[in-house]
């Protein structure tokens, strides 16, 4: 990162070691994806990568501001969520959640960087704001600008492979091709690689994929001797050229 004031943010909010260590503790959510501990980071880390890769294919990407909001976009979650002895929300979780903490986390230390202006201090707190995407789903805001929405569309992209990932992996459901019902995705999964596998034998599927064996063709029916008059001397005739 080259950008000073971004880059000055980020130190600064990593400089507090509470903060710190709960960034690095802390899942990225109660149960739907990254849900363990260092679950946050993980998040984060992938979605670098891949800011890395899309900031890249697309023209005009002001990188330093997309891998800011990359990893300030959940960073409420270090106080929304407890996970001492199990995963829960806090208080303040329940009350504000994790995208106005955020907000306000974020707000607090820009006001404590000398010269930090103002407009860049609106759009990194609107890329918070507009992450989930849609008001329907938690933001107070939709993406109103490139960097904004690929934010979104990253993380919506990375939590999603994550719950597909994880689904597969837990699945019960042993016999089928097909996971149980996915909440979050609202939908059920194939399982990509046990319907790959070649059919047993004894499976039902093979049988009813094997062809049926080919039956020799019958012979064909000898008719009887004919008790017609022209068969009887047809055969008379036969006999005397023998």
């Amino acid at each position: 990162m080259t950008h000073p004031q971004l880059k000055a943010l980020l130190e600064h909010i990593f400089a507090d070691p509470e903060l710190a260590i709960a960034y690095r503790t802390a899942p990225a959510a109660k149960s739907v994806h990254h849900a363990w501990l260092g679950g946050l980071i993980e998040h984060v880390l992938s979605l670098c990568h891949l800011a890395k890769f899309t900031a890249a294919h697309y023209r005009g990407i002001d990188f330093d501001l997309l891998l800011a909001g990359v990893i300030l976009h959940d960073i409420g979650k270090t106080r929304e969520l407890t996970y001492a002895r199990g995963f829960s929300y806090s208080t303040p979780g329940q009350l504000l959640g994790h995208i106005t903490i955020g907000v306000q986390m974020v707000d607090e230390k820009i006001r404590k960087i000398p010269g930090f202006p103002a407009r860049l201090r609106d759009l990194l707190l609107h890329m918070i704001l507009s992450h989930h995407g849609e008001m329907d789903f938690g933001s107070p805001k939709v993406p109103q600008f490139a960097e904004a929405m690929l934010l979104h569309q990253l993380d919506n992209l990375d939590s999603k492979m994550e719950i597909i990932r994880g689904a597969i992996e837990r699945d019960h459901m042993v016999d089928g091709d097909w996971t149980a019902y996915i909440a979050p995705i609202e939908r059920s999964l194939l399982k990509k690689t046990k319907y790959l596998e070649p059919l047993s034998p004894e499976s039902s599927e093979a049988k009813e994929a094997a062809p049926e064996p080919q039956r020799p063709a019958p012979k064909a029916a000898v008719p009887p001797p004919s008790d017609s008059p022209f068969a009887s001397k047809l055969h008379q005739a036969l006999r005397s050229d023998q």
